[in-house]
């Protein structure tokens, strides 16, 4: 009898196509610049990564008897095999006793050893800078500089900075993988941490504590840079801001100031001194808009000016007034503030 077409067809697997695309998942994790606990950056990450390592190869390590004794019970369960009494026993403490506790001291004895290390404060000339959590944002302060800035923070890159936190509604987590542990930020309480990374370059950070609707988008970005550019930065938060050089900058920062945006919202050297939402002084170089929600681009701020509502639902920032020809002009000046 012969096969028909349909009946080849019914024959045929499918292609394992559900293990191909978790296999790509897996990998596309393994990426040098992945913000993991496992590609440090910092001496606190190093730490914390060493930790896993050496619990990841005791796992391995147990797995691997477990496997060899369990192969063994099965090969040699039905043979003439004789067993003292005193051998199962003898087994029982030294595999399932003994051993278990040594290997559980140690691990307890590194988990201390690198708790202390973590929990040591930075020395009193370490430079201090202070985060608040806001839903759904971060705001950075520097000792020593009056200028506030949002959602980005700038270290000198080998030394270690004290990092003061607290939160100004509910409880938030600071956390940078490639640097630090957690950091949850308690209301009512001042937390401490800090941050040291060991070569030039940009962490994302994260909330790490579920906070409402868009915590999802409230993350922040480490900047590690040479010490000079460091104090450069510093020293612009004292600055007032860029001025605008265009017709089109002036009339958009004419635009903010006069409008609806300058009650929230903050620019150093401007009439704006909003309080309520984060300050704009350096918004153009900033490494994105809302905490991560979008990229910092003219298009996707002019989307987050006309209504933020579309971009990050729920935010505290209503649709915004601005007609077609000042929408132009407002992003041009802000997209100048660097």
């Amino acid at each position: 009898m012969q096969t028909t077409p349909s009946a080849n067809r019914r024959r045929v697997r499918p292609r394992p196509v559900g293990a191909a695309l978790l296999s790509l998942c897996l990998l596309t994790g393994c990426a040098g610049d992945s913000p993991s606990a496992l590609n440090p950056g910092g001496a606190g990450a190093t730490r914390i990564s060493g930790l896993w390592w050496l619990l990841f190869w005791i796992s391995v390590a147990v797995f691997v008897e477990v496997m060899a004794l369990m192969t063994w019970a099965l090969v040699f369960r039905r043979g003439a095999v004789r067993v003292r009494h005193s051998q199962p026993m003898r087994f029982v403490a030294v595999a399932g006793a003994g051993l278990p506790f040594v290997i559980l001291v140690t691990v307890y004895g590194f988990g201390l050893h690198d708790l202390a290390a973590l929990g040591k404060s930075p020395g009193r000339d370490a430079p201090t800078i202070e985060v608040i959590g806001h839903r759904w944002w971060w705001e950075v302060r520097y000792q020593g500089a009056s200028g506030v800035t949002a959602n980005e923070l700038h270290i000198p890159v080998g030394e270690r900075v004290r990092v003061r936190l607290r939160t100004d509604d509910v409880l938030h987590s600071f956390w940078v993988p490639q640097l630090m542990p957690k950091t949850d930020l308690i209301a009512g309480q001042e937390r401490q941490t800090w941050l040291q990374a060991e070569r030039a370059g940009s962490y994302r950070g994260q909330c790490a504590e579920y906070c409402g609707t868009q915590h999802a988008h409230m993350a922040f970005m480490v900047v590690a840079e040479p010490r000079a550019d460091f104090d450069a930065w510093v020293g612009r938060l004292d600055a007032p801001a860029r001025a605008p050089e265009t017709d089109a900058e002036r009339r958009g920062q004419q635009a903010f100031v006069q409008g609806t945006c300058a009650a929230c919202h903050s620019i150093r050297g401007t009439d704006a001194q909003g309080k309520v939402g984060p300050d704009l002084s350096d918004v153009g170089s900033r490494w994105s808009i809302g905490a991560g929600a979008v990229p910092n681009d003219p298009g996707h701020l002019g989307g987050w000016i006309a209504n933020s509502q579309t971009v990050k639902p729920g935010n505290y920032m209503p649709p915004q007034p601005v007609s077609a020809d000042q929408l132009p002009e407002l992003i041009a000046y802000l997209q100048s503030l660097k």
